[in-house]
């Protein structure tokens, strides 16, 4: 598998020379190929800030079909391959490892979406080590110092680039000790090993009891050693309850284990850990796929190998159908009050609605847990979302959450924080609903989301595990807790159906769920696709609403408006077994919707219902819009109540229970 040689890495003191490049990926994408094709070298005096491309995806930095590429050195190849200009790459094959980049520099939010470690090792593995943002997302920061890349602001870069030399710990010590640590140890894997040699000891905290939130009281029973109030910024070695992989992550899990600690490595409490096969299943769909058949099937091959050498549990497809999209399968299964739950995919935090602490973690620590069964936890601070009244009947958890993406996510108050939902709104809402508030976190580029317990979270535990469960381990917030990020009233009353809308990212403004609007403001936008599915759109509940409109659209004559396609797709078995008995499959099929088995599909534009010509409008019930994450052509979201109107009328709707009556 392909590597840098990181046995100098990182030096005490950083330094840029006159000759030492840095690329600017700038909203001017013409400026980007210029210094990739061209030689041209630029430096941050030479621009202003805002002129920095902000929300550069995962997707983007690696779309999905790179990573199909599980090594490394094979993913740089084709660094940013989502970074396109009239469907034709910025970069190009090979551009970012050929240009000699010493440094990288983008604007704010660096690195949303998925948890994928391969966005970062394309930089790292292209000979890059300087990140430079105005703010990273989460995951990706923390991905980034596990593998020991080394992030910095606009500020340092110019002193940089001005001749300065900066000490290392000017990079370090933003961070808590053992973050700061694994970036002067070069990273995870070789901090472990100075950890184990007693090189490096991270010491429990010990204070006073104090108030805290749940986050901060989750973590605090979890930790190793230690008593009292945890707070923001504390570092922290914990137990992890359980976790899971999938088809696109267990290959470089279990190379990275067998590279860390042999052929013969074993992982702790096997039982507590899945991985499950749901990404892919119907890649073939796209054409963009179709050619790479081989490369998926050695993803499947090697979690098939992992899964044979460590034991862990077993979800993958029988017969060509998936158990399930792994978060849905694991919180109908497995994820419980209390739990804490660490998995390599972002929406790993959807299991916060059942009052857990769960998210997302790139493969390098996840194979770092499994092996020793302990990880560590940087805790963050707190945002909290009030809820009050009632949801319309034309409004769901999806539009809430495209309210708080444009309202508080777009401006940054939700970065690198843990959501919390509690309210008298919240417990008028069902478990699927909160598992949407919970999935969505991750778009708010938030560390996790987490929902307050009660009798309807016992009752829907309750009849899946088929044995008593009780509140006695639900964590609620203390009063006087603190929530850097504050305490928001989100009045249910008050809102309408939503969408995010693709943006123009031809002129710098990417596809992207912060970008909210009114349907009622939305105007007349027909559509060509129109899909209800994937983790955040699966569930039961979801299925439910795609059945009330299709429903009162076939008592009222009406079928799918020509020239549009409806798919919907189950997140789960244990969702489609429940449709079939309810006769939704048979109502669905009635008004021409076409069914799709449980798994991802064009979520991760791996299946029926992604577009297949850049002038294609899809509207869609999944959690983000990224340019080109579910095919070339223009994506809007909405909740699946709008999804399911929008089929019938031709053009993006919201729902009303009477809309149909007249016609």
């Amino acid at each position: 598998m392909g590597g840098l040689d990181v046995a100098a890495w990182p030096p005490n003191e950083i330094s840029l020379s006159g000759e030492d490049r840095v690329l600017f990926l700038t909203k001017d994408f013409e400026l980007i190929r210029q210094q990739v094709h061209e030689g041209l070298s630029l430096k941050m005096e030479d621009l202003d800030p805002d002129d920095l491309l902000d929300d550069i995806n995962t997707d983007v930095m690696t779309p999905a079909w790179v990573c199909f590429d599980w090594d490394p050195a094979r993913i740089a190849e084709n660094a940013y391959a989502g970074l396109t200009i009239e469907g034709k790459s910025v970069i190009g094959e090979g551009g970012l490892k050929a240009g000699g980049f010493k440094g990288i520099v983008s604007g704010f939010r660096k690195g949303t979406g998925s948890s994928r470690e391969t966005a970062p090792q394309c930089e790292r593995w292209s000979g890059i080590r300087l990140i430079f943002a105005r703010s990273f997302a989460p995951i990706h920061e923390r991905n980034n110092i596990n593998l020991g890349q080394l992030m910095g602001d606009l500020d340092q870069l110019r002193r940089l680039q001005s001749g300065v030399s900066l000490s290392l710990t000017e990079f370090t010590s933003r961070y808590n000790s053992a973050s700061a640590a694994i970036l002067e140890s070069g990273g995870l894997i070789p901090f472990t090993a100075r950890l184990r040699q007693g090189e490096v000891v991270i010491p429990p905290i010990e204070r006073d009891d104090g108030p805290m939130t749940m986050f901060e009281h989750m973590i605090a029973r979890k930790r190793v050693g230690g008593s009292g109030q945890i707070l923001p910024g504390d570092s922290l070695v914990a137990r992890v309850d359980s976790g899971y992989s999938h088809e696109f992550t267990s290959a470089q899990v279990h190379a990275f284990l067998k590279q860390a600690h042999g052929d013969e490595y074993s992982v702790q409490n096997p039982n507590k850990f899945a991985v499950f096969e749901d990404h892919l299943l119907y890649a073939a769909f796209n054409p963009r796929f179709s050619p790479l058949e081989e490369k998926i099937q050695e993803l499947r091959d090697l979690q098939s190998e992992f899964q044979a050498h460590t034991g862990v549990r077993d979800y993958s497809a029988v017969n060509g159908v998936s158990p399930g999209i792994c978060h849905q399968v694991a919180r109908e299964e497995f994820i419980d009050i209390g739990d804490f739950v660490q998995a390599t995919d972002s929406h790993t935090c959807m299991g916060g609605c059942s009052n857990a602490l769960a998210f997302g973690v790139g493969a390098t620590e996840y194979a770092a847990l499994i092996e020793g069964g302990i990880t560590f936890v940087s805790v963050p601070e707190s945002i909290r979302f009030e809820l009050t009244g009632t949801l319309a009947p034309n409004v769901t958890a999806k539009d809430v959450m495209l309210y708080i993406l444009a309202k508080h996510a777009r401006n940054e108050e939700t970065l690198d924080r843990a959501m919390e939902f509690g309210g008298e709104g919240l417990a008028s809402m069902s478990m699927d609903e909160r598992a949407t508030l919970c999935n969505m976190a991750t778009e708010c580029s938030a560390k996790t989301g987490i929902c307050e317990a009660d009798e309807v979270t016992v009752a829907w535990l309750e009849e899946r595990r088929g044995y008593p469960i009780t509140l006695e381990d639900a964590v609620f917030p203390d009063a006087g807790a603190i929530y850097s990020g504050g305490v928001h009233v989100v009045n249910l009353d008050d809102l309408e159906p939503m969408v995010a809308t693709p943006g123009d990212p031809n002129r710098g403004i990417p596809s992207d769920p912060t970008n909210g609007m009114l349907v009622s403001e939305l105007g007349n936008i027909s559509i060509d696709i129109a899909y209800g599915g994937s983790c955040t759109a699966g569930k039961i509940d979801d299925i439910r609403f795609y059945a009330d409109v299709c429903r009162n659209a076939f008592l009222a004559g009406r079928k799918i408006a020509e020239g549009v396609d409806f798919f919907i797709q189950f997140g789960s078995g244990e969702v489609q077994n429940h449709a079939s008995e309810q006769g939704w499959v048979e109502l669905f099929k009635k008004v021409g919707a076409e069914i799709i088995e449980p798994g991802c599909g064009a979520c991760i534009g791996a299946g029926p219902g992604i577009s297949v010509r850049s002038e294609q409008v899809t509207v869609s019930a999944i959690n983000r819009n990224y340019s080109g994450r579910s095919g070339p052509g223009s994506l809007y979201l909405a909740s699946p109540l709008t999804v399911a109107a929008s089929a019938f009328t031709g053009k993006i709707s919201a729902y009303e229970p009477d809309m149909f009556a007249s016609n």
